[in-house]
């Protein structure tokens, strides 16, 4: 199965590259926006030029609470496929665009609907708790999404009842944990960039920054969380670097948050946290470092690719969304 919904008016072939200046491209974005009525939402982990022209930033609640309310007619998403998806489910008479079709999720591409139907067949009258790193098919097999802000507090929400959380099972496990849920089935996925931290260099920069408080996403395994000072979605984490009187963190999530949390808590010393391979930069997801302002002016100027989710699918994707932003107010 493809990981791809269909594209409505995807180009065969990418356009030539403009030659333009980044000033100039900059400049483009801006009346582009402007002459479609369009809004820009970026993700934290987007490159920080594409954050200071988005309209909005922010996790992936907050872009689906901006989604569910825009007035504007078109929305460019910088972020990754499943991003975009959502809002277009959100959003279907909209024209909904995304720089990079080809930006992806290791935890969406990990959970294909087809292998993840069958295996719901093995635990009937349990309830369908989707992380949204997934697919809009795997959204429309869900009984109830929900981010790394809410996890915990729709799990809550949810009693008594059996649960299956899918697909990233370091959330799950954190969800578990807080929830006091030890029966929640986990699907067994992970994302690559969370995965790949290192706890034994971690260790290392603890014991070279012995003031600093570790920050973590709870996307990151047990060997990280269980140094972390404090554990919360990408906002949490801007929030907490903020407000804390700590003047040195350890920031455990994707590297792109440092852009956004140097902003909100000026003076302060963020470290990123280091994945295991000293060569490669696996604390950066390359599906997100996809969209460049190059690509983001060209899906503004040509309205391409689109994002499409067949109505069927939309349909029943937008219950368990629907019910997630409800649980969330």
């Amino acid at each position: 199965m493809s990981t791809h919904l269909p594209v409505v008016g995807n180009p065969a072939a990418p356009p030539e590259p403009t030659g333009l200046t980044e000033q100039e491209l900059e400049d483009g974005i801006v009346r582009l926006k402007k002459e479609r009525n369009a809004v820009i939402l970026a993700h934290y982990y987007q490159e920080s030029e594409i954050q200071d022209l988005a309209d909005f930033v922010g996790d992936s609640l907050q872009l689906s609470q901006a989604a569910a309310k825009t007035q504007a007619d078109v929305i460019a998403f910088c972020g990754v496929h499943f991003m975009a998806e959502t809002a277009k489910i959100l959003n279907p008479t909209k024209v909904v665009v995304i720089p990079d079709l080809e930006a992806g999720c290791s935890l969406a591409d990990g959970c294909p609907a087809p292998l993840f139907e069958r295996w719901l067949e093995k635990y009937p009258g349990h309830t369908v708790v989707s992380y949204i790193n997934c697919s809009a098919d795997v959204k429309a097999l869900s009984d109830v999404i929900c981010t790394s802000s809410n996890a915990v507090k729709i799990v809550k929400a949810l009693g008594d009842q059996k649960i299956v959380f899918a697909p990233d099972r370091y959330l799950g496990a954190y969800v578990k944990k807080q929830a006091g849920r030890d029966d929640i089935v986990l699907w067994q996925g992970t994302c690559m960039v969370h995965e790949a931290f290192s706890e034994r260099r971690l260790l290392e920069l603890m014991a070279q920054h012995p003031d600093a408080e570790v920050i973590a996403h709870p996307e990151c395994h047990e060997g990280i969380l269980r140094h972390a000072h404090h554990v919360a979605s990408t906002s949490g984490l801007i929030k907490y670097a903020k407000e804390s009187p700590s003047q040195t963190f350890i920031v455990a999530t994707e590297a792109g948050i440092l852009h956004k949390m140097t902003a909100e808590a000026p003076g302060k010393t963020l470290i990123a946290a280091p994945p295991e391979d000293e060569s490669c930069s696996c604390n950066m997801c390359p599906h997100m470092r996809r969209n460049t302002l190059e690509k983001l002016y060209l899906c503004l100027r040509d309205l391409q690719p689109q994002i499409d989710v067949p109505e069927t699918v939309r349909v029943r994707a937008l219950q368990p969304i629907q019910r997630m932003l409800e649980m969330s107010a």
